[in-house]
């Protein structure tokens, strides 16, 4: 049987596909025509540059290599339903220039107009046999051509192939999610990444330093001369309250006490026992009054006092006097010379350590 329906390239697309091999370019497919051939089926004549009678003209909708034949170019084009109203008996394929490349006839079908009371989605298809598929490419605009279902579905499975093979590699990785912290490592790596104090200033938390939990203005014995960062002397220096803030608010004359040297007592606050203080005030030493009884040969001496150099007794019980003197009193002297510890005051045992304040 002879053939009645075929493609083929016309002279200057086969004159153009030859030159777009040798140079190693490539021709580009752009759009597709139909037409009525003038009311009768045509025969396609490779020496046409153009259809008969053309109806229509519009982009291609997808160019693809015969995946049973790789020497196949298959060539397809979307009518939609809203357009119609002609015979379709030829098919010609133009290049971005406007040439057209190859040329086929096909079987006669009514293309109805949705306005005539049918409609349809027609799609046709151009498969053309040339000698390199590699110089052929499609060049389109895909916001102006609609897609077979076939085209539809193959591009369904290839993305899902794409995005079941990216979930696969999401899942099996240890760590998918490099922008985000791990929950395990997440505060190490803001501190590798040198996130720390602006994660702290987001949380709305400051870094305290060493003996940051004690209140500002809280003196602290410290073992060596110098304070350490954020900790001043107290040593009776004044400072200022606008570099130390919360220091003017324990100390709002904004002059540090003195603590070199002293013993720190706690405020009276109305006990009795130390009553008259005000906070802060410094006490001279003293030693309280007190009396001191002896007993010689089982006898009670009186009270003992030392106004000079000489330990003086009163006598009460009419005993013979001890020692020289007058006659009437007993009593006994000698050198009280210092025996024992004694120092220009009087103090307890005690360990100096270097009074400190935080100051921020």
């Amino acid at each position: 049987m002879t053939t009645k329906y075929f493609a083929l390239l016309t002279n200057q697309g086969a004159a153009r596909l030859a030159n777009a091999a040798a140079l190693g370019t490539k021709l580009q497919i752009t759009q597709m025509a139909v037409g009525d051939g003038g009311g009768t089926l045509p025969t396609p004549d490779p020496a046409q540059t153009a259809l008969i009678g053309e109806k229509r003209r519009s982009a291609v909708n997808s160019l693809s290599i015969d995946a049973a034949n790789s020497s196949q170019i298959i060539a397809e084009q979307v009518i939609p339903e809203s357009e119609g109203g002609f015979w379709i008996r030829e098919i010609g394929l133009f290049d971005a220039d406007g040439v057209m490349i190859a040329i086929a006839n096909c079987a006669e079908t009514y293309k109805p107009q949705l306005a005539e009371g049918s409609g349809r989605t027609q799609t046709v298809r151009l498969i053309l046999i040339v000698n390199s598929t590699s110089a052929v490419t499609l060049k389109i605009d895909p916001a102006v051509v609609l897609a077979t279902r076939q085209y539809v579905d193959n591009a369904v499975i290839e993305v899902k192939a794409y995005a079941d093979d990216l979930l696969a590699k999401h899942v099996a990785a240890a760590n998918p999610h490099s922008q985000y912290l791990q929950t395990t490592n997440a505060l190490k790596e803001i501190k590798d990444a040198g996130k720390a104090a602006e994660a702290l200033d987001n949380l709305g938390l400051t870094i305290l330093g060493a003996g940051s939990a004690m209140p500002v203005g809280v003196p602290v014995p410290w073992p060596t001369a110098t304070a350490p960062t954020g900790w001043i002397k107290c040593n009776g220096a004044s400072f200022s309250a606008a570099t130390y803030p919360e220091l003017a608010k324990a100390y709002p004359a904004l002059k540090l006490p003195d603590l070199r040297g002293e013993f720190l007592r706690g405020w009276d606050d109305g006990r009795g026992v130390d009553s008259g203080r005000a906070l802060l005030s410094l006490q001279d030493h003293a030693l309280q009054l007190h009396t001191h009884y002896m007993y010689t040969q089982g006898a009670l001496a009186g009270t003992v006092w030392a106004p000079l150099d000489d330990v003086n007794n009163s006598q009460t019980n009419g005993d013979s006097a001890v020692g020289n003197g007058s006659s009437g009193g007993q009593w006994t002297s000698q050198s009280n010379g210092p025996v024992g510890n004694y120092a220009a005051e009087t103090r307890p045992r005690n360990v100096a350590f270097n009074y400190i304040v935080r100051a921020a």
